[in-house]
C-alpha cells in the first residue's frame, strides 16, 4: 500500500508491449540462493484509554512528526489511513531480520505511548469506519479507481494491517529450493498461512462470518487489482502477462488529479498510446498498484497474513514461513503436506477460489487446513534451530503451535471468545454473538463508504 513512484511525470521514452512483457520477465524473480528475507508489519493505531475512540488527525500528524525523529533501521511509512508500516532492511538471518525490528518497535511504541497512543495487532478494525488520514493524488486515485468495486477498497486502504514476510525467489534449478517450487508453494501455503494466522473477524463491532475479514475485503476487490496469475511452469511468463492485462489504476500527470482509466489494461495502454504513451515509469508504478496475495517484486512478497496480537506476535509467521521456504527439509515436507490441498483451488488463481475462501472463512475449523497447519509448523520447529533461531523465536513457534494450531484455532477465535461472552478487556459489543463458523453471505459486513482506509 505505501509502494509508490514519486517525482514528476515528465513524458518518458514510450514502451511497446513487447518490451514491457521483457522488462518484467527480466525483474519480477531475481533467482540465487535464499540468503535474505525482510518483513513489513503493519499496525493499527488506537487511543490508550479506549481504542474505540477515533485518533484524529491532528494527533496522528504530531505523533508521526515526533516519530521521523526517531533513529530506526527499518523504514517507517504511513498508509492511507494513517496505519503505521516498518519495513525491515534485508537481513542474513531470521535472528537478525527479529532483533532489528523488535529494537524499532520499541522505540515507536515508546514514542506514541507518551502521545497516548499504542499499536494494536489486527488485520481489520473492528471499531471504525474507513477514513483516509493521507490525502495526496495517489491515495486520491485509488480511491476513486477501487469505489468501482463496492466499500471493501476503502476498508482494505484504510482500516487494515499485515505482517508481510519478504523471502529471495530462489534457485533457479528445480528442487526444494527452485522459484518455480517456491512461487507454486507460496501460493498453496499461503491459504494455510491465511487460516492459521486469521485475526479480523470483526467490523463495525460485529462479527462478519470470516475469521479473516481482510483477506475476504481483499477478495472483493476484484482479480485484477488484487488477484494472483494462473499457475504454471514458468511464473515469468505467468507474471509478465498478468501485469500487461491488469487493469490501469491511474495515469499519473504534473498537473491536476491524476486520470483514472475506466477498463484499459496495460497491454492496451502500450497498443493505443492513449491518453498518452506508456513509458517505462509507468510500469514500474503500475506493478506498484497491483495487490495479488504474493508479488514478485525480485524476491517474493507474501501479503496474505493478518497483523498479529501482541507486541511480538508477528515473530511467529516470520519465523514459520522463512522455516518453511528457507530450509530444504522443511520446504520439501511443506511441499507435500499442501499438494492435495491444490485440488481445492479448481485451477482458479488466488485468492479468487475456494480453498482460500475456506481459509478466510473457518480458519483451523477445516480439518484439512487444520492437519496441514499441524504438519508444516512440526517441520517448521524442527528446521527454527538449523537457521540459526534462538530460544525466543523457537519458544514463540511452539506456544503458538499448542494454543491455536494443536487445538484447531487462529486469533480470531480468541477475539470472537471475548465477543460472545462481552468481556470489558475485549470492548467489542455486538446485537447478536454469531458463531466464529457463522455463514454469513458473501459479501461485507456493513461498511465502507455505503455506512460510513
Amino acid at each position: 500500500m505505501s509502494d509508490s513512484a514519486g517525482g514528476s511525470v515528465e513524458p518518458r521514452t514510450a514502451v511497446t508491449e513487447a518490451e514491457v512483457e521483457a522488462l518484467v520477465r527480466g525483474i519480477c524473480f531475481k533467482t540465487g540462493p535464499p540468503r535474505r528475507l525482510g518483513v513489513e508489519v503493519e499496525w493499527l493505531v488506537h487511543e490508550a484509554r479506549d481504542p474505540r475512540l477515533p485518533v484524529s488527525p491532528e494527533r496522528l500528524e504530531a505523533a508521526y512528526a515526533a516519530l521521523r525523529t526517531v533513529s530506526l533501521r527499518s523504514a517507517l511509512t504511513v498508509e492511507p489511513g494513517g496505519q503505521l508500516e516498518l519495513s525491515s532492511p534485508p537481513a542474513a538471518s531470521l535472528t537478525e531480520c527479529v532483533t532489528t525490528v523488535s529494537a524499532d518497535l520499541d522505540a515507536v511504541r515508546a514514542v506514541l505511548r507518551r502521545d497516548g497512543l499504542v499499536l494494536a495487532g489486527l488485520g481489520h478494525d473492528p471499531w471504525h469506519t474507513p477514513r483516509r488520514f493521507l490525502r495526496e493524488p495517489r491515495y486520491d486515485a485509488m480511491e476513486a479507481c477501487l469505489d468501482r468495486t463496492g466499500p471493501a477498497g476503502r476498508a482494505m486502504m484504510c482500516t487494515s494491517a499485515s505482517v508481510q514476510v519478504c523471502l529471495d525467489a530462489g534457485y533457479e534449478e528445480p528442487g526444494p529450493l527452485g522459484h518455480v517450487r517456491r512461487w507454486w508453494l507460496a501460493h498453496q501455503l499461503g491459504a494455510v498461512l491465511v487460516a492459521v494466522f486469521a485475526n479480523s473477524p470483526v467490523a463495525g463491532h460485529r462479527a462478519t462470518g470470516w475469521l479473516s475479514t481482510r483477506q475476504l475485503r481483499w477478495a472483493q476487490i476484484g482479480t485484477g487489482r488484487a488477484g494472483g496469475p494462473v499457475l504454471d511452469a514458468d511464473p515469468r511468463g505467468a507474471w509478465a502477462r498478468h501485469v500487461l492485462d491488469s487493469p490501469v489504476m491511474c495515469v499519473r500527470r504534473d498537473g491536476g488529479p491524476w486520470h483514472v482509466p475506466h477498463g484499459l489494461t496495460f497491454r492496451e495502454w502500450t497498443r493505443s498510446g492513449a491518453p498518452r504513451p506508456a513509458t517505462r515509469e509507468d510500469l514500474d508504478y503500475h506493478v506498484t498498484t497491483l495487490f495479488p496475495p504474493v508479488r514478485p517484486r525480485g524476491h517474493l512478497e507474501l501479503r496474505m497474513i493478518d497483523a498479529q496480537p501482541g507486541d511480538d506476535g508477528w515473530i511467529v509467521p516470520l519465523a514459520v514461513t522463512t522455516a518453511l521456504f528457507d530450509d530444504p527439509e522443511a520446504a520439501e515436507t511443506a511441499y507435500r503436506a499442501v499438494k492435495p490441498l491444490a485440488e481445492r483451488t479448481h485451477g482458479r488463481p488466488a485468492p479468487h477460489n475456494p480453498l482460500w475462501r475456506d481459509a478466510a472463512r473457518h480458519g483451523l475449523a477445516d480439518p484439512e487446513l487444520r492437519e496441514v497447519a499441524a504438519v508444516c509448523f512440526a517441520a517448521a520447529l524442527r528446521a527454527l534451530p538449523r537457521l540459526g533461531a534462538g530460544t525466543r523465536v523457537v519458544d514463540a513457534v511452539a506456544a503458538y503451535g499448542e494454543r491455536h494450531v494443536a487445538r484447531g484455532r487462529c486469533p480470531a477465535d480468541d477475539l470472537l471468545d471475548a465477543l460472545r461472552a462481552d468481556l470489558p478487556a475485549a470492548r467489542v459489543r455486538a446485537p447478536q454473538a454469531p458463531g466464529a463458523r457463522s455463514h454469513a453471505p458473501h459479501g461485507p459486513a456493513p461498511h465502507g463508504k455505503d455506512t460510513p482506509s
